[in-house]
């Protein structure tokens, strides 16, 4: 008997979070800032948590590397349980970890060089090897001429690049962002994101981030979670939240337009991946016979797929056929009462 050579592949999560719980104690009152987090991250995947000011994303990232000791719960990186370790093993383990910060957190008496060369000094790299592997990171994040440059010397964009190559120093698995772009202007938040993305792409760094701004949930996430009060209100892939009906994919593409018109069905409508090019409003006007007036929406190109959502006035015979046709082609279908 011939057997398949087909074979299941398990997908090797590099970040597993369990039951996570960390709790703030005052003498007054208790504040759970992460309240039973399960979270798990692909090998290679960027994956965002979005939230507001105090929903506890930045409680979550810190204790990924162990800054903040979990009450409750297991961090697994790359195979190993995090929570179970303590003093040498644990810092260790961190090397494996790159972080960049919201405000660069630069050494300012250093030069960009000597900035990338401390965490070098700090992981136990020979004197002898420190030199060429600072180059190449400076060459990585583009600042090879900034070398010399002290941080008062440079500007955000710079700044936060030369936090990006002194996380990468140790050739870590991992890199958690906190708030990375949120002090970078518009310009350079975009030339940030690019490069992390390039970087993600090329040394298949996965990369956990944290932040307030869709923009970078559209730009560069592959996966993403909205969390608030503590807890995770949705997640999962970026691709299958705009095929439900998710707070996400309302908030990635929001509709400024009327939510009834007399007379017609008014209907939000999600599409990703190739049905996002498809002449699906076309064909739906030429099978039903159908007015179709697009009354808001737009279509975008995110970060592994193009999605779009429309708020459509349908003026028809049967309106309902029209609906069942635009779920069966894939698309996710909102009815306005």
């Amino acid at each position: 008997m011939r057997r398949s050579s087909h074979r299941l592949t398990r997908v090797f999560y590099v970040i597993e979070i369990s039951g996570l719980r960390k709790t703030y104690r005052s003498r007054k009152r208790s504040v759970s800032a992460v309240d039973g987090v399960d979270l798990t991250v692909g090998e290679g995947e960027v994956y965002g948590v979005l939230g507001r000011s105090g929903a506890g994303k930045s409680t979550l990232l810190r204790c990924v590397n162990m800054l903040e000791r979990p009450d409750a719960g297991t961090v697994s990186v790359d195979g190993v349980d995090l929570t179970r370790l303590s003093g040498k093993r644990l810092r260790v383990a961190r090397h494996g970890i790159g972080m960049i910060h919201q405000h660069f957190a630069l050494l300012s008496s250093r030069t960009v060089a000597g900035n990338v060369a401390f965490a070098l000094e700090v992981t136990g790299t020979p004197r002898s090897q420190r030199a060429a592997r600072v180059a190449e990171l400076l060459d990585l994040v583009g600042l090879s001429d900034r070398a010399d440059a002290y941080p008062s010397q440079l500007s955000g964009g710079q700044k936060q690049r030369v936090g990006i190559a002194r996380a990468l120093a140790a050739r870590p698995k991992v890199l958690l962002s906190d708030e990375a772009t949120s002090a970078l202007d518009p310009e350079t938040t975009e030339s940030i994101l690019r490069l992390l993305l390039d970087l993600n792409r090329r040394l298949g760094l996965t990369i956990l981030l944290i932040t307030h701004e869709m923009t970078v949930v559209k730009r560069i996430c592959t996966s993403a979670a909205v969390m608030r009060d503590g807890r995770f209100v949705e997640s999962g892939r970026v691709a299958d939240l705009l095929r439900s009906d998710s707070e996400l994919a309302r908030d990635l593409f929001p509709i400024d337009a009327p939510t009834s018109v007399p007379g017609a069905t008014v209907v939000d409508v999600t599409v990703s991946g190739e049905d996002a090019d498809r002449p699906l409003l076309a064909d739906l006007a030429r099978r039903f016979d159908t007015d179709v007036r697009i009354l808001g929406g737009h279509v975008e190109t995110l970060a592994t797929t193009r999605a779009g959502r429309w708020r459509l006035a349908l003026d028809g015979d049967d309106n309902e056929a029209a609906l069942d046709f635009l779920r069966k082609s894939g698309a996710q279908v909102g009815v306005h009462a």
